[in-house]
């Protein structure tokens, strides 16, 4: 059976400060040795959010300026990548308005590895802006339990992307179920399989590492915060060993958050959920471990009601929840600059 007839990327974006810049000779692009992100010879660490509704806004020149607010109140808060979408099916300015029909004014998914940007004048494929492509967000095929229909598209379709862009990482989008490739760790799944294979699709060569998703609201719908709690502890230590011991490749908690609309929801549950997934990060990566970082889902700014999901962020609002994303954003700085200052110091003995 035919699965999907093109690649719907996503994509991580590296920033500072400046918004818009010219980017120099001296950044690089985001690579990995072993477990680790390398930026620039140093391993690389940061706390990052999603926003896939960059592109939507963007489309529209009255809002644009949520853009910038968004990334502004993201650097006030040490934020440093941010997880896009570079597609778009139905609805609000869709890239793909109905199958096989695409929206020129969105442009088509094909062009976006060759795209050249307005306004640095740099072909996407050419930019060490972006960190990184994902294939698929979240792919599933609950049809096939073995696994092998994913596997064999993450296959292809990882090909084809490196033999278009060599220069950037590539991750395949998977929320983390294990699969067949080892039946004792799909006791670890929430109580059902989709298809995927957290082993073996991240064992294909061009994966270059792999991500996580953590929704134990949605997957325990039903179930006490306490056990929720359980299984997200469980479930990133499982992750972040696997990462490290079987992989051997570098691992983004890519998407995690706790819905203000849950059942007895309150903003010290969403502050623990943070502060676990934050706490295993810090604790693997001030180790030398596989873990390099974490996107929550997801950062909006002020007059973007219609975007909100319940997972939504909005800095100011929650003056916990921003205390808790800054203190891991400057832990993780710091493993960062200390690697740098490190690098530095062994470049210097070297000349």
């Amino acid at each position: 059976m035919g699965l999907w007839g093109s690649i719907f990327l996503a994509l991580f974006l590296i920033f500072e400060r400046k918004i818009y810049c010219k980017v120099s000779a001296k950044d690089g692009f985001i690579s990995t040795e072993g477990v680790h992100f390398m930026l620039n010879g140093a391993p690389f660490y940061a706390n990052g959010f999603n926003a896939y509704w960059l592109m939507y806004v963007a489309s529209d020149k009255s809002q644009r300026g949520k853009i910038s607010s968004a990334f502004e109140e993201a650097a006030d808060h040490g934020l440093t990548i941010a997880r896009t979408w570079a597609f778009g099916d139905g609805g609000y300015f869709s890239l793909q308005y109905s199958p096989g029909s695409y929206n020129e004014q969105m442009f088509q998914a094909r062009a976006v590895l060759t795209r050249q940007n307005s306004i640095t004048g740099i072909s996407y494929r050419d930019d060490p802006t972006i960190m990184a492509w994902e294939l698929m967000n979240e792919p599933r095929c609950t049809t096939d339990e073995s696994g092998r229909i994913i596997q064999a598209w993450i296959s292809e379709m990882a090909s084809y992307l490196k033999s278009i862009d060599t220069n950037h990482l590539l991750e395949a989008g998977l929320e983390g179920f294990y699969g067949p490739s080892d039946e004792h760790k799909k006791q670890i799944n929430p109580n059902f399989q989709v298809g995927t294979d957290f082993i073996s699709n991240n064992q294909i060569p061009h994966i270059d590492f792999a991500t996580v998703h953590s929704y134990p609201d949605q997957w325990l719908t039903g179930e006490s915060d306490e056990a929720q709690f359980s299984f997200l502890n469980n479930w990133v230590a499982s992750h972040i060993r696997d990462a490290q011991d079987i992989l051997h490749k570098p691992l983004l908690f890519a998407e995690f958050g706790k819905s203000s609309r849950d059942p007895g929801y309150n903003i010290n549950k969403r502050d623990e959920l943070l502060s676990i997934v934050y706490s295993a990060i810090y604790s693997s990566a001030s180790g030398g471990g596989a873990a390099a970082g974490g996107l929550f889902w997801q950062l909006l700014t002020e007059g973007m009601d219609n975007f909100r999901d319940g997972y939504e962020i909005v800095f100011n609002e929650s003056p916990s929840t921003d205390d808790v994303i800054v203190e891991q954003s400057r832990k993780l700085n710091k493993i960062r600059k200390m690697y740098a200052r490190m690098s530095a110091l062994a470049q210097c003995k070297m000349e």
